[in-house]
Order: C-alpha cells, then sequence, then structure tokens
C-alpha cells in the first residue's frame, strides 16, 4: 500500500502553476493506486535518482520549469511517498 504525503509542500502549491499542481496531484493519485514502481515507468514524469546532496531522493518532472523532490519510506505494509520540495529551475 502506498501514500504520498503533500504536507511539506502544501504551502509551495498555493503560488505554483495550475498546471504544474494538477500534474502533481495526478501523479500522487497514481502513486496511491498502482504502486510508484509502475508510475516509475511512466515517461511523462521522468522520474530519476537524484545525486550528490540528494542522494537516496528521486525527482519527477511537473514541467520543463519545476521537479518535485521525494523520498520514499517503507513502514511495514506501507510505503510512504513524501514531497519534500517543489522547486523551478532556471534554464
Amino acid at each position: 500500500m502506498y501514500k504520498v504525503d503533500l504536507t511539506l509542500v502544501e504551502k509551495q502549491i498555493k503560488w505554483l502553476p495550475e498546471h504544474v499542481v494538477v500534474k502533481l496531484r495526478k501523479w500522487a493519485i497514481q502513486v496511491e493506486l498502482y504502486g510508484i514502481n509502475e508510475v516509475r515507468k511512466i515517461p511523462g514524469f521522468h522520474d530519476e535518482p537524484l545525486k550528490g546532496d540528494r542522494r537516496g531522493q528521486r525527482s519527477i518532472r511537473l514541467s520543463i520549469s519545476y521537479r518535485a523532490i521525494y523520498s520514499e519510506y517503507e513502514t511495514g505494509i506501507l510505503v510512504l511517498i513524501k514531497v519534500e520540495e517543489v522547486s523551478k529551475h532556471d534554464y
């Protein structure tokens, strides 16, 4: 069973473009329905592991400019996906 926790980014979500919020919520729903391993296979999210100081975390692409950074925690039968940051990249 999977649970996505967006509490750390609730304040950020208020200021994001609507299409970014929609894609983040769509990703969260899909993770809870199908599991993170299946959702990682969807090419539109570009799910990838991070390196350096963020080793152990992963990111998904919400748009050309926005990424969500998340961590995965196993707690018995529940896998908690905690979204820790939504950031805008300057490209």
